[in-house]
């Protein structure tokens, strides 16, 4: 395990991480916990990256998915800026529009919606309702 401390946009994070297995880390952020999977690095090398990614469990796809696309696959869709998740408003494989809100984010004591950038189906949700999130923290993946 080993600990660390971010200051970011002026907030202090305490973060501390311990290895799992392979490429995965249970990540420890502010006293709230998440398991991350470490991408493009060697496992044999693992240095930790900060900015975890909060996991949940996915539903069943919808049946009004236009197309299928493998799980994860596609563009992720990133908060705006650190806060708590206070709705997630799409499933996997749900289809969505260009602009349609995709889950909403609580900051500085404001609702902040976000959007879907393109048309495509969520593939992937990377946070649940109550997630606390830091600035550029994938909230879903859309293909």
């Amino acid at each position: 395990m080993k600990g660390y401390t971010f200051k970011i946009g002026g907030k202090q994070y305490d973060v501390t991480v311990t290895p799992k297995e392979g490429n995965l880390y249970d990540v420890t952020v502010n006293g709230a916990t998440y398991e991350v999977e470490a991408e493009n690095i060697p496992v044999a090398a693992a240095p930790v990256q900060a900015a975890p990614a909060p996991q949940a469990a996915a539903p069943a796809p919808a049946a009004e998915a236009p197309k299928a696309a493998p799980s994860g696959a596609g563009e992720k869709v990133n908060s705006p800026l650190p806060g708590v998740i206070i709705e997630v408003s799409v499933k996997e494989g749900q289809a969505v529009k260009a602009g349609q809100k995709v889950a909403v984010l609580e900051a500085m004591k404001m609702e902040n919606e976000i959007a879907a950038p393109k048309d495509g189906t969520v593939t992937a949700i990377h946070v649940s309702k109550g997630d606390s999130v830091l600035e550029g923290a994938p909230v879903v993946t859309i293909a």
